[in-house]
């Protein structure tokens, strides 16, 4: 049983994972395109800022974790023949309550947007906080879309329908994409273009796709009812997720709020830097987490609990031999990745000379992050929000002083340092807890993959760094790249432990079966 949930979260994760890594080079585009047209001036940093309101509406909603907090529920109402027919009711007032709630607060925000901007970003001069503040009121609406569409589309994944999850950044990102192509050259700025195609994005993807999959499949209906038990039950497991900060999201505020006090520009290159960092963190931690969690809560709510700690530990000694060999790649080819997304345009050679050292530097919180979205889970699926995110926020209000001294200090590049620091500290911290609460993962064990990994990943690393630039005349990245990858190849199958060799070889065999498939064809 336990290894059929495995397989069912392998290829669950998997198509998550496709789905992220398309919507990646959708964002790459994106990215790439917004740097081309703007660059990484003011109207950069205003346009990054302008989703500081609405990213905090989301989360005091908790928008984005619905399935964190409703999922869990939902499945167990559904799968308990007792109780199925009021997983309905439930749904119909937790999606009426909170989508009404989300209308209410957006009208507010986007009355007092210009109030909240200039005491968000005080350093910025008058015009840059204008559009800042109109480029806000574009986006902010998209966030009832998100948080609706969030609600149904965590019952699609309680039935084992991962399609629309895997269609909504997809479409979210060809929104965005869109919006720079064909609006922005007929906009007197060409920065509100991307804005409305953010907006556009979001109700193709975050809220259509799951609606059009449910039709047929689920019982969709809305009541507003804040005082219903059901929606006070929800409340109580969203809670944590509302008032908590965790790092996973106040990060971006941190760099967002700390970087406008530094000179103009900062906010746009920790940007760049940061939404390419999240490649890894997106295709790996996010893919294997949002799979991960159904089959936990059903195990979970079925009783069976070795299989769960099974599941965690497999989970997580993949999330980071994964972690760590992503990491390994963005910190060593941080400067060709730079080069290759955005170095055309508006932006400029200095721009990419800063955003790469701050790429090389964030590179570093990936294995943290990615563990941290894993071993959450595994409490999450117990219907536990709240020790987690007690803790979470604990490291997010102590590293304030240190993203004050290190970006005093060192600039972007300390912003970069912070997050790296006391993201690892935070999710070492939680799998401490876990191993108290729950008697898993085996953290020696996990050690020891993680141990092996760095080992490869540090060899390759130093291989390639002491080689000269050029190999039998192949061009410097290539020439790097294949040294990377064979070093990396002869550390797996020598001193790689066999979660390391699996989790290396899992998905190139699938992604060769592919290839054989397509080429048949």
């Amino acid at each position: 049983m336990q290894e059929a949930s495995s397989k069912r979260v392998g290829a669950a994760a998997l198509l998550l994972a496709a789905s992220v890594f398309l919507s990646r080079i959708l964002g790459y585009a994106r990215e790439a395109l917004l740097a081309y047209r703007v660059g990484a001036g003011p109207d950069a940093d205003a346009y990054y800022a302008a989703f500081q309101i609405p990213d905090l509406l989301n989360y005091l909603l908790a928008g984005g974790a619905l399935s964190i907090a409703f999922l869990p529920l939902y499945t167990r109402r559904r799968t308990t023949q007792a109780a199925a027919g009021s997983a309905d009711e439930l749904l119909a007032v937790v999606l009426g309550t909170l989508t009404g709630i989300a209308v209410a607060a957006t009208a507010a925000l986007w009355w007092w947007a210009p109030e909240l901007i200039d005491i968000q970003f005080p350093n910025f001069d008058a015009p840059t906080r204008a559009l800042t503040t109109r480029l806000t009121r574009i986006v902010l609406p998209a966030q009832i879309f998100f948080v609706a569409g969030g609600i149904v589309n965590a019952t699609l994944l309680s039935h084992g329908r991962f399609g629309a999850a895997a269609a909504a950044p997809l479409l979210y990102n060809g929104g965005i994409i869109v919006g720079g192509l064909l609006l922005a050259p007929l906009l007197a700025n060409p920065v509100e273009g991307f804005s409305w195609g953010a907006m556009i994005g979001a109700i193709l993807g975050p809220f259509l796709a799951p609606l059009i999959d449910a039709r047929g499949r689920v019982r969709l209906a809305a009541r507003f009812s804040p005082t219903h038990r059901d929606f006070l039950g929800y409340l109580w497991l969203a809670a944590p997720l509302m008032i908590g900060q965790t790092l996973l999201t106040v990060d971006e505020w941190y760099e967002r709020w700390f970087g406008g006090l530094l000179e103009p520009g900062t906010i746009a290159h920790l940007s760049y830097a940061r939404r390419l960092m999240l490649v890894p963190v997106a295709v790996v931690g996010q893919a294997i987490a949002a799979a991960a969690l159904p089959a936990m809560s059903r195990m979970w709510a079925d009783g069976k609990n070795r299989d769960l700690d099974k599941l965690v530990q497999q989970t997580l000694q993949t999330g980071v031999v994964l972690a760590i060999l992503a990491a390994s790649i963005f910190f060593l080819f941080a400067e060709e990745l730079v080069a290759v997304i955005y170095r055309r345009g508006a932006f400029t050679s200095e721009d990419a000379v800063a955003v790469s050292a701050i790429l090389a530097i964030l590179s570093l919180a990936v294995p943290g992050w990615i563990t941290q979205q894993i071993i959450t889970r595994a409490f999450y699926a117990r219907s536990d929000t709240w020790r987690p995110m007690i803790l979470g926020t604990l490291f997010a209000l102590g590293a304030i002083p240190l993203y004050v001294f290190l970006g005093n200090r060192y600039g972007a590049i300390g912003l970069a340092a912070a997050p790296a620091i006391a993201m690892s500290a935070n999710a070492l911290a939680t799998l401490v807890m876990a191993r108290i609460m729950h008697g898993a993962p085996d953290l020696a064990a996990l050690a020891s993959t993680g141990a092996r990994t760095l080992i490869i990943a540090v060899a390759a690393i130093a291989t390639v760094q002491v080689v000269p630039d050029s190999i039998a005349a192949l061009p410097r990245a290539i020439a790097r790249a294949t040294l990377f990858a064979t070093v990396l190849g002869l550390g797996t199958w020598t001193i790689g432990d066999t979660i390391v060799r699996d989790a290396v070889r899992q998905p190139l065999s699938a992604i060769l079966r592919r290839l054989g498939t397509s080429s048949g064809r």
